[in-house]
C-alpha cells in the first residue's frame, strides 16, 4: 500500500504547490507524478516496455474524448462565426431574467442532456450559449458553469441514452431501467436542493451587476454585427435530432459543425476559407464592444490544445498506476476498512471519487470500483442496483469537478471556466454523493437480496 501511495502523494504535493503557490496549470505536476509512478513500477519489477504500454493504453481510453474535443472546438468556432451562438445569446438576453437565470440554465441543460444522453454535447452547444447569456446579464461565470454542469449531468445520469448509465449496471450486474429508477432516489432530491440554491443565488447576487443599458448595448451590437434569423438554429436542431436518434456524438457534432459553416456562408457572407480558419484557429470578435468581443472570441481546434495536453498527461499517469496494479491495491486497502452497509457505501463513494482524481477518467471510476466491490456487495446481500447507483452517484458526478479528469478538462475547454472556479456551484454534483452516503448509513432505499438472489421486500433479511 505504501508503495502504491507514493505517486499519489507526490502528485498531490506537486499539484498543491503548482496551483496554490504559482497559479499554474496542472500539466507539469502530472508529468512529474507519472515519472514517479514509473520509478515505483520499475522498483516493483516491471520492465520499461510494460510501463510504456500502460501509458499508451491509458491514453487510448481518452482518444474518443480527444476527438470529440477537437470537433467541439471546430463547432464552437463555426457556430459563433455563423451567428448561431450570438442568436441564442440574443434570445436569452431578451427572455431570461437574472433572478431566475441559474434555475432556468440548470433546467434547460437537464432537459437537453436527458434528451440526448450526453452532458458533453449539452455543455458544448447549449452550455456555451448560456455562458454568453449569463455574462450579458452580469451573472458570475463560475455560477453559470456550475448550473450548466449540474443540469447537464442530471440529464446524462438519468437518460437511458447515456453511455455511463448503461455502463454502471453492466459492471455491477443490474438492469438499466431498475438502475435508473433506483438513481431517482438520490438524484431527484439533489436536483431539487440544487434548484433551491440556484434560486437563492439568483435573488441574492446572481444578477447584482445587471445594467439595462449594458444589456441594451449587447443586444444592439449583436443585432448589427450579425444577420440574425431563426434559421440559424438549424445546426442546433440537427445535432439534437441526430443524438436523439442515437447517432454517436462524434459524427453528430461534426455534422453540426459542417452545417454551421454552411449557415455562416449563407447568412453571414463568410467564405469557405473563413469557415476553415475559425474551425481551426477559433473566432476573434471585433465588434468594438468589449463585452461582446470577450464573450465571442473563442473556439477552434487549436483552442483545445491545452485541454488535450492535460488529458494526455493525466491518462498517462493513470495508465502507469493501473498497469502496475497500484490502483487495485489502493482500492483493496480502502475496502478492508468497510464495516457494515454504511461504511461499504461510503468506501465505494470515496473510491469512485479517488479514481476520478488519480486514474483519472469517469469510465475507470465506474469500472475499477465496480469490479473491486461487486463481491463485497454480494457478500453483504445487497442488490446490485445499490452498487450501480453508487458508481454513478460518485463516479459519474464527481468527474467534472477534477480539473485534470477527462470530464473536468472537457468542461473547462468548452465553457472557458476552470473546474476549481465552478466546483463550489456544481450543487447537484456535490450533493448527490453526500445523499448516497446518508442513505447508506440510514438504510433508506438500500435494497437487499434474499437467499436465492431475488430482491427482498423492505425490512426483510
Amino acid at each position: 500500500m505504501w508503495e502504491a501511495l507514493i505517486p499519489v502523494v507526490v502528485l498531490i504535493a506537486f499539484l498543491s504547490v503548482n496551483i496554490a503557490v504559482y497559479d499554474q496549470l496542472p500539466h507539469i505536476p502530472l508529468v512529474l507524478g507519472t515519472f514517479v509512478a514509473g520509478l515505483v513500477a520499475l522498483r516493483l519489477g516491471y520492465r520499461w516496455e510494460a510501463i510504456e504500454e500502460g501509458m499508451v493504453n491509458g491514453i487510448s481510453i481518452a482518444l474518443k474524448a480527444i476527438l470529440i474535443l477537437l470537433v467541439i472546438g471546430a463547432l464552437i468556432g463555426t457556430w459563433i462565426a455563423a451567428g448561431v451562438v450570438p442568436l441564442m445569446i440574443f434570445y436569452g438576453l431578451n427572455v431570461l431574467s437574472p433572478d431566475f437565470f441559474l434555475v432556468a440554465a440548470c433546467l434547460i441543460c437537464a432537459v437537453v442532456s436527458f434528451s440526448t444522453g450526453s452532458s458533453w454535447t449539452t455543455a458544448g452547444t447549449v452550455g456555451v450559449a448560456l455562458m454568453g447569456v449569463g455574462g450579458g446579464l452580469g451573472i458570475s461565470p463560475p455560477m453559470v458553469a456550475g448550473a450548466v454542469i449540474s443540469g447537464a449531468y442530471f440529464g446524462d445520469k438519468m437518460s437511458p441514452l447515456s453511455d455511463t448509465t448503461n455502463l454502471a449496471p453492466a459492471v455491477a450486474g443490474s438492469e438499466i431501467f431498475e438502475h435508473i429508477r433506483h438513481m431517482a432516489y438520490t438524484t431527484v432530491p439533489a436536483l431539487i436542493l440544487a434548484l433551491i440554491l440556484y434560486g437563492i443565488l439568483g435573488f441574492s447576487n446572481g444578477g447584482g451587476s445587471l445594467d439595462d443599458g449594458n444589456v441594451g448595448l449587447l443586444l444592439d451590437t449583436l443585432g448589427t454585427s450579425y444577420n440574425l434569423t431563426p434559421l440559424l438554429l438549424l445546426p442546433v436542431a440537427l445535432v439534437l435530432l441526430l443524438v436523439v436518434r442515437k447517432v454517436p456524438a462524434l459524427p453528430a457534432l461534426f455534422a453540426g459543425a459542417v452545417l454551421g459553416g454552411i449557415v455562416g456562408m449563407i447568412w453571414q457572407d463568410l467564405s469557405m476559407g473563413d469557415i476553415f480558419a475559425v474551425a481551426l484557429e477559433g473566432y476573434v470578435s471585433e465588434t468594438g464592444t468589449e463585452a461582446v468581443d470577450r464573450l465571442l472570441s473563442r473556439g477552434g481546434m487549436l483552442g483545445m490544445s491545452a485541454t488535450i495536453a492535460l488529458i494526455l498527461c493525466a491518462m498517462a499517469f493513470g495508465g502507469v498506476m493501473e498497469r502496475a496494479g497500484m490502483l487495485q491495491v489502493i482500492a483493496a486497502g480502502i475496502l478492508s476498512l468497510a464495516r457494515g452497509t454504511g461504511s461499504l457505501v461510503a468506501t465505494t463513494v470515496v473510491t469512485c471519487i479517488g479514481m476520478n482524481i488519480i486514474a483519472p477518467d469517469q469510465y475507470l471510476s465506474i469500472i475499477v470500483p465496480g469490479r473491486m466491490y461487486g463481491g463485497a456487495f454480494q457478500s453483504a446481500r445487497l442488490h446490485p442496483k445499490n452498487l450501480s447507483r453508487i458508481l454513478e452517484d460518485a463516479g459519474t458526478l464527481s468527474s467534472p469537478l477534477v480539473a485534470w479528469n477527462t470530464c473536468g478538462a472537457f468542461m473547462a475547454g468548452a465553457l472557458g471556466i476552470s473546474p476549481f472556479a465552478y466546483l463550489p456551484f456544481a450543487f447537484l454534483n456535490l450533493l448527490t454523493p453526500v445523499i448516497s452516503v446518508i442513505y447508506g448509513f440510514t438504510g433508506f432505499t438500500i435494497e437487499p437480496i434474499d437467499a436465492d438472489g431475488d430482491t427482498a421486500g423492505p425490512g426483510e433479511t
